[in-house]
């Protein structure tokens, strides 16, 4: 990173899960797989993060660790006149304080907790699934869209803390926006 732009931030829910809760029919509920709240989280270049489901599966290298901006879910929750809700329940693996997460789609960014460093590679957004509608509230996966997350590689191995926390972008952020909604504009055809 050439021009480096520090935001404090605070790592509040790392989420590390074996398995899947949300596969087949909402109605027949989520799936019963132990799900922690760890206090720092393991991560492996290329690979994830340690013990949750999407580690070394080569169909998630690029989305391996999903981060989500608490004031996203925050507004979602106004939005639906619900909440507050649980973070841990839209499945992400880093909740966030007082980050905007979009401009960081394509860039080389860190987060740096407890004086370890860790590297990542925004890949795609996190888009919200159906499921979404069960677990938060009626409405909340239209809520979600375009404040769903973002998917990540990891570059480097390293902890991530629950905690106070610094990100270090390549672009400017806009901490205040962290809750909007972000709209991807279909790509032109030629």
């Amino acid at each position: 990173m050439s021009t480096t732009y520090r935001y404090d931030v605070e790592i509040l829910h790392l989420l590390v899960s074996p398995g899947h809760a949300y596969f087949g029919r909402a109605r027949n509920g989520a799936a019963d797989v132990p799900t922690a709240d760890a206090e720092r989280a393991e991560l492996v270049a290329g690979k994830g993060i340690v013990g949750d489901r999407f580690f070394g599966k080569a169909a998630h290298m690029d989305a391996a660790v999903t981060l989500l901006a608490a004031e996203a879910l925050e507004a979602v929750a106004d939005d639906l006149g619900a909440g507050p809700f649980d973070p841990m329940l839209a499945r992400r693996n880093v909740v966030l304080r007082g980050a905007q997460l979009a401009p960081l789609l394509g860039e080389e960014f860190a987060l740096e907790s407890r004086g370890e460093l860790v590297r990542l590679r925004g890949g795609r957004p996190a888009h919200p699934c159906a499921w979404m509608d069960r677990v938060l509230a009626p409405g909340a996966h239209a809520a979600m869209r375009g404040r769903g997350g973002l998917r990540c590689r990891p570059l480097s191995d390293g902890a991530l803390h629950r905690g106070p926390a610094v990100l270090l972008s390549p672009v400017p952020l806009e901490p205040g926006r962290a809750g909007e909604a972000v709209r991807l504009r279909p790509a032109r055809l030629p």
